[in-house]
């Protein structure tokens, strides 16, 4: 008992830092929790200090997979606003439509669907969010609109990723994973019904929500239809091609007018038309990284298996320290951290970074016509950005690290533990909050796939509950927990320029990740 507690303290010392009346920036907030565990580690845990001292060398290390990312993304943004293709693209918009809650459900919900299908690692976020704040919506609220919007395709991100790999070494059959999938798709198409709706409420009122529902409600359809039928059959493109049929459907039904109220046409006679060539060149920053995101995570296409290429190049020895690899796909890894079994890679040309995001920026300069100025405007601005948050990213990832260690004794595996034995054979009604818990520590739905499957595959065997539901539970429960990820929370706000704000994002996105675990509970129920 003991155990759990000293376990679930740094969580709770955590929220509390970051939701109170005066909350702590994640800069000074997260470094503080790592620091107590670390310290709990070694005094209460009896953990051996250089194996400590390994964990957070990898575990700062890892910050760089995010926060490269972010810096990609930071600088695509910041080349569309400067260039001038923001307001193009805005134009565009709205002479789809101008009704507020047809823009979020295209670009929020439907596009968003998209790019979670193509790439995951938190780009949704980064590339339609600022395209909502430059429609005029206000920061804030499109950040907590866009976590609760990019939950539904997760379980299928990245081609797929969080199933396919996140529950690889489980020793599933092809047919059980292709259930668990199943199961996925079905809690999340159910959700569907509701989540998007919560997260328009951070933006617009629950009037213009109420005379827009039959749009709303059919653009989710538009998504998830698609989604839930290839789910039948495969686990790889849900979320990809159903995204992008659904944002298909979605424009057709916007500029069809139906669906939604009717706008005064004396407003919608003030909009500015733009020509074809100018949404084609506005667009083109954004066309060319889907293009390269997708020939880049399809499988079959070869190019995946060539940017993760981890045969070996070089090899360095670095004494104490580990050993340093350099692969032919540039994936770099450090070993023998300290002596020790602890490890960290960079899949430099597979992490959305350089490719496609700086690559992207790179071919954009001249195609949008920047000046000298204006690309430097574009790499200051975007280092500006980065600081508070590199060192945020930081210590929210060394204590994950440090509450990863002991293995089946470490403090989120006796969490998780817990969590079980208090429920027993009712188990399936809680089992996605255990997958959220591991979302929120981790930022990867992935990653809490890999950290809990095992777990939630032994309780299922325990209590006797059918695998493929308890680890469905747990996929759903994985993306569910985007919504108040701090690695997430920290991307979106960064990339938006919102400071110090966490805490309040996280008091509010809590709410719909709580009805989500409910709804996939009810759900489970009759699977």
């Amino acid at each position: 008992m003991l155990n759990l507690i000293i376990s679930v303290v740094p969580i709770l010392l955590l929220i509390w830092m970051m939701t109170k009346r005066n909350a702590l920036p994640s800069h000074i907030a997260l470094p503080t929790t790592a620091a107590f565990i670390g310290l709990l580690q070694l005094f209460y845990f009896g953990s051996d200090f250089t194996l400590l001292g390994a964990n957070i060398i990898a575990g700062t290390l890892s910050a760089i997979t995010p926060i490269s990312i972010i810096t990609g993304a930071i600088l695509l943004n910041r080349t569309i606003a400067l260039s001038g293709a923001e307001d193009v693209i805005r134009q565009w918009l709205e002479t789809i439509s101008r009704n507020q809650v047809a823009q979020l459900m295209i670009i929020g919900w439907a596009f968003a669907f998209m790019i979670e299908g193509a790439s995951g690692f938190g780009t949704p976020a980064a590339i339609a969010a600022p395209i909502l704040v430059g429609l005029g919506f206000n920061p804030l609220k499109v950040a907590m609109l866009a976590l609760v919007m990019n939950s539904v395709p997760v379980s299928f991100g990245a081609v797929g990723t969080p199933t396919w790999f996140g529950f690889g070494n489980l020793g599933l059959t092809e047919a059980e994973l292709l259930i668990t999938g199943r199961n996925s798709a079905l809690m999340h198409a159910i959700a569907a019904f509701f989540i998007p709706v919560i997260a328009l409420r951070f933006v617009v009122s629950w009037q213009q929500i109420r005379r827009n529902i039959l749009f709303i409600q059919l653009s989710v359809l538009a998504c998830t239809i698609p989604y839930f039928l290839l789910a039948q059959w495969n686990y790889e493109f849900p979320a990809l091609i159903g995204g992008a049929i659904g944002m298909a459907g979605s424009i057709l039904l916007a500029r069809s007018n139906i669906g939604l109220e009717t706008q005064n046409e004396s407003n919608l006679n003030k909009i500015k038309h733009v020509s074809r060539s100018q949404i084609i060149k506005a667009m083109s920053p954004t066309l060319i990284l889907i293009s390269i995101l997708i020939v880049t995570r399809i499988q079959q296409l070869g190019i995946k298996s060539m940017l993760n290429d981890a045969t070996p190049l070089f090899n360095f020895q670095l004494g104490a320290f580990g050993d340093l690899s350099i692969s032919q796909a540039l994936i770099i890894k450090l070993t023998n951290i300290l002596g020790t079994d602890t490890a960290w890679a960079y899949k430099t040309l597979y992490v959305p970074a350089l490719i496609p995001f700086l690559l992207v920026v790179l071919i954009s300069i001249p195609v949008l016509s920047l000046s000298k100025p204006m690309v430097k405007q574009v790499f200051s601005e975007t280092a500006s950005r980065i600081k508070m948050p590199l060192i945020a990213l930081i210590g929210a990832l060394i204590m994950v690290k440090l509450m990863m260690m002991g293995g089946d004794n470490s403090p989120i595996m006796t969490t998780g533990r817990a969590f079980s034995e208090l429920t027993g054979a009712n188990w399936q009604y809680f089992a996605s909050f255990l997958g959220a818990l591991g979302a929120f520590f981790s930022g990867s739905a992935t990653v809490s796939n890999l950290t809990f499957g095992g777990i939630q595959q032994t309780i299922a065997h325990t209590v006797d509950l059918p695998q493929t539901t308890i680890l469905a539970l747990q996929s759903v429960g994985g993306a569910m927990g985007n919504m108040v990820c701090i690695n997430n929370i920290i991307a979106v706000s960064t990339i938006l320029g919102i400071a110090n704000k966490e805490g309040y994002i996280i008091k509010r996105t809590v709410i719909p990740m709580m009805l989500y675990g409910a709804i996939v509970a009810v759900v489970s129920a009759f699977i």
